[in-house]
């Protein structure tokens, strides 16, 4: 196979005579390159065109030091393929096999914490939203865990007021997560 001259020659002229020169390996090896390959990769006839062409494209960015009169290009081809498969072959295997999502159906839900540190952030930005009095109750009694006579000792307010600003409260925090988009 004889490739066109490239010395002396203008970037186009030359970008033409690349096409031509990968055009002519290309239509000169292509099947007995494919054979091999397909034997190397057990068959696989999409893996191997896709061996081929990459091999082709090294070829083209090696063209200038591929020797025309040398003989035949195919034992440089037939290399640069193999090794190519080999590649394929070592990335396939370094890393896992992909599964589909069937098998994460089946796995049972770990808890990591991250619905309850969810709902904890929701439920803090919900009490921003009440009032002061609201809020300093709801931390008194549901938060600090405090009876009603400790949150009204705590307060320094009568234990009939803390109940009804606990009832309140209560009435207002479940307005306000249900705005949120919270249904209890």
């Amino acid at each position: 196979m004889a490739f066109p001259g490239f010395r002396g020659k203008t970037d186009r002229s030359r970008a033409a005579d690349d096409e031509r020169a990968i055009a002519a390996l290309y239509r000169e090896y292509h099947r007995p390159l494919f054979s091999l390959v397909a034997r190397a990769t057990g068959g696989d006839r999409q893996w191997a065109e896709d061996v081929v062409q990459e091999t082709m494209i090294r070829a083209w960015r090696s063209i200038d030091r591929l020797d025309p009169d040398g003989g035949s290009l195919l034992p440089w081809l037939a290399t640069v393929a193999r090794r190519i498969v080999i590649d394929d072959r070592r990335r396939k295997n370094a890393r896992p096999p992909e599964t589909g999502e069937a098998e994460l159906e089946t796995l049972p839900d770990v808890e990591d914490g991250l619905e309850d540190l969810l709902r904890t952030i929701l439920v803090t930005e919900a009490l921003k939203e009440l009032s002061p009095a609201h809020r300093e109750v709801l931390n008194e009694t549901i938060l600090r865990d405090r009876s009603v006579n400790q949150a009204a000792e705590a307060l320094g307010i009568p234990v009939g007021t803390v109940k009804s600003r606990v009832y309140y409260a209560v009435r207002a925090l479940r307005v306000v997560l249900e705005e949120k988009g919270v249904t209890t």
